[in-house]
């Protein structure tokens, strides 16, 4: 499915999705109904993921649908969807109980991390191309470590000492996504000096690498990062990404935007809450009438709604504006603090409204609420995201 970037919207209709985008959602929306959500049901509460047979007969509906690579540029074989293309998909992927970390429980596959992209012919054939085809899975992206995770620029100390034809990499990464089943990944690790944005490499790492160890972080949410170690492990040259020094340049390109998909997701989750909460509060009885009469519970259920609809609005806009070729390093912030504070208070009245029952496992309601708490540190905590706005202001 490759789309061609639309003309912007005439401004009586400014925020009007174009056809060909309300198709894909709708498209995305019967999978995650005929196909994600049952199979949910089968599911222990907490699942990651859907398991390997299963997670092969999802990705090949999703391939079939033409939900593939979606992310990926259509001159390297992949969709090409738009920012504000990935925006849909990511809000509709979302609506299911696995939907915080693993969307549409990771049917649609088929993006490599993108730095990767800006790479040579040889690392694309070898690293992105089994990826975008669907003969691998993900990779990693290893940016974060202990020392600063939300200025990872200036706190990395990963370290990668030039040996001949090889680096030689030391340290550690912390907060890592997909490690204990990646083939191999991104690492961004110091060549230069300490503290300089400029001095830092982007190496593909074997994760199997001699050298490397990895033990997984239990935190409060269903998805499980890792701790990475490097001891002495060697990368040869030819798998630097870029010249060196240029990896978090590189990696720039594609942060910003990721704040905005990253903030979509929380709008679908708690979307979908609300959906439930409202279904809800129609049926269930208390005092002799169905608990949607109560103006306590009413305006609940209306402040959801007004916050959803700005914080759409909101990375709507980032989007557009992110495809339209301008600086949204503001509008990405802006997008990706409020809807992830938003959902959360979403999600947070819906508990309340489900009383007890949000609580349970009975419903998604109480994974959501852990899982949308971790979402509003990921891509750069809502205090760092405020820095970001302040400095616009006051510079």
């Amino acid at each position: 499915m490759v789309l061609d970037q639309p003309d912007p919207p005439e401004a009586a209709g400014a925020w009007e999705l174009p056809a060909e985008l309300v198709l894909l959602r709708e498209t995305v929306r019967r999978f995650m109904a005929d196909e994600v959500r049952p199979l949910e049901e089968s599911l222990p509460h907490d699942a990651a993921g859907a398991p390997p047979e299963e997670l092969a007969r999802l990705q090949a509906r999703a391939r079939h649908l033409g939900l593939w690579a979606l992310s990926t540029p259509a001159e390297f074989g992949g969709a090409g969807l738009g920012v504000l293309g990935q925006v849909v998909v990511a809000e509709e992927a979302a609506k299911c109980r696995m939907g915080a970390f693993f969307p549409a429980a990771g049917a649609f596959g088929g993006n490599p991390p993108n730095v990767v992209l800006s790479g040579t012919p040889e690392q694309f054939d070898r690293y992105a191309r089994p990826i975008i085809e669907g003969r691998a899975g993900r990779a990693f992206t290893a940016i974060s470590e202990a020392s600063g995770g939300s200025d990872p620029a200036r706190a990395i100390r990963c370290r990668a000492e030039r040996d001949g034809d090889c680096y030689v990499l030391n340290g550690a990464k912390m907060w890592t996504t997909h490690a204990g089943t990646a083939q191999w990944g991104v690492v961004y690790a110091r060549t230069g000096d300490q503290g300089d944005r400029s001095g830092i490499s982007a190496l593909i790492v074997d994760a199997n690498a001699p050298g490397l160890t990895k033990r997984p972080i239990p935190v409060m949410s269903s998805y499980q990062p890792y701790e990475l170690h490097f001891d002495d492990v060697r990368v040869p040259v030819s798998d630097r990404i870029g010249a060196e020094g240029d990896g978090f340049a590189l990696a720039g390109r594609f942060l910003v935007a990721g704040r905005i998909t990253y903030g979509a997701g929380p709008v679908g989750i708690a979307q979908r809450a609300l959906e439930l909460a409202v279904a809800w509060a129609k049926d269930r009885v208390v005092f002799g009438s169905p608990l949607a009469d109560k103006q306590g519970i009413q305006w609940m259920l209306a402040d959801s709604e007004i916050e959803l609809r700005a914080a759409r609005l909101l990375i709507y806009q980032a989007a557009w504006n992110a495809d339209l070729g301008r600086d949204v390093r503001v509008d990405a912030s802006v997008a990706k603090l409020y809807s992830t504070e938003a959902a959360f208070r979403v999600v947070d009245r819906c508990v309340q409204v489900f009383g007890a029952m949000g609580l349970s496992a009975e419903a998604p309601l109480e994974r959501w609420f852990r899982d949308l708490r971790v979402k509003r540190l990921g891509e750069g905590a809502t205090e760092v995201q405020r820095m970001v706005v302040a400095r616009h202001l006051l510079r």
